[in-house]
C-alpha cells in the first residue's frame, strides 16, 4: 500500500469532497456529502418532543440514524425493516454520530425539542461512518439557521463545527482516508472525529493486522488533522454564505479569516 495508491492518490490525499445543501425539500436542512465514490445524504428535522429521560427538564437532544440503500455496494443487501431489526454495525454508526454532534451542541438552547439527523448512504466505498457525521454537521447547522430568526433559540445552539476521517496503515504507510479495497487490507483502521477549534471528540483505532506503536498512532492523527482542515473547508464553503448573517458570537464557528469581520452588521 505504500506509494502511489489505487486511485492515483499520495498518502496525505483527501479523496474529491464536495457538499451539496437544499437536496431535501421538505426537511430543515439536508446536505449531500461526496467523497471519493461515498455519497451520504443526511437530513436534519425538527420535532417538538425529547425521550421520556428528558421530558419536563427544558433540555432539548440531537440523535442520528443511520442506513445503507440496498444497492449502496457491489451487491444488493437487504433493507434491514425487512429482516425485522438493525445490525450492530448501524446501531454502532448511528449512536457515534448524535454523540458526536452533541459533542457540539448546547442541548439547552432550543427548550424541548428534537434534532433528528436522518444519515442514508446511497453509495459506498469506505468512509461512509466519517461522511455521515461531516455532512450531518453542516445539515445541523443549516436546521438551526432556517430556524434561528424565529425566536427559536436562547442563543445560538452549535459551538463549533466538527468532521471526521478515516486513516489507515499498510505495508508500514499511514494513508488518509480509505476507500473500500484499502480499508479491506489495512493493518490498522482508525476513524477520527474532530472540532474546528482542534479537539477531539472521538478517536477510533483498531489493529486488524497487527498492533501498532505509539508513534504511528500519532502519525495517524497528525494526518487526519490535515485532512480535517480540507472538510472545514468545504463545509464552510457552503455554511458560510448561510450563516455569516447571523451574527453567530462564537469564535471558534467561523473557520475562515474574515468571516467574522465582514458580516453585515
Amino acid at each position: 500500500m505504500s506509494g502511489s495508491r489505487i486511485d492515483g492518490r499520495g498518502p496525505a490525499d483527501l479523496r474529491p469532497i464536495s457538499i451539496e445543501t437544499g437536496v431535501s425539500r421538505y426537511a430543515e436542512g439536508s446536505a449531500l456529502i461526496t467523497q471519493g465514490q461515498t455519497k451520504v445524504l443526511c437530513t436534519a428535522s425538527i420535532e417538538d418532543r425529547v425521550p421520556p429521560f428528558l421530558k419536563n427538564s427544558g433540555t432539548g437532544w440531537v440523535t442520528a440514524e443511520y442506513g445503507m440503500l440496498p444497492r449502496s455496494t457491489h451487491t444488493r443487501s437487504a433493507r434491514e425493516a425487512a429482516r425485522g431489526k438493525q445490525g450492530g454495525r448501524t446501531m454502532e454508526i448511528q449512536r457515534l454520530v448524535g454523540r458526536a454532534l452533541r459533542s457540539v451542541v448546547d442541548l439547552k438552547a432550543f427548550g424541548e425539542r428534537t434534532f433528528t439527523l436522518d444519515c442514508d448512504v446511497l453509495q459506498a466505498d469506505g468512509g461512509t461512518r466519517c461522511a455521515a457525521i461531516s455532512g450531518s454537521c453542516v445539515a445541523l447547522a443549516l436546521a438551526f439557521a432556517k430556524v434561528a430568526g424565529n425566536n427559536f433559540f436562547r442563543n445560538w445552539p452549535m459551538r463549533e463545527t466538527l468532521a471526521a476521517v478515516s486513516v489507515g496503515r499498510g505495508n508500514g504507510t499511514a494513508l488518509l482516508d480509505l476507500c473500500y479495497e484499502e480499508d479491506s487490507t489495512a493493518q490498522v483502521d482508525s476513524n477520527i472525529v474532530g472540532t474546528a477549534s482542534g479537539k477531539f471528540v472521538e478517536v477510533q483505532t483498531t489493529a486488524e493486522q497487527q498492533p501498532f506503536s505509539k508513534p504511528e498512532l500519532d502519525e495517524m492523527i497528525a494526518l487526519a488533522t490535515l485532512g480535517l482542515e480540507e472538510i472545514f473547508d468545504a463545509q464552510w464553503s457552503v455554511l458560510g454564505p448561510v450563516l455569516a448573517p447571523l451574527k453567530i458570537p462564537q469564535k471558534n464557528f467561523f473557520r475562515r479569516p474574515g468571516w467574522e469581520t465582514t458580516r453585515p452588521a
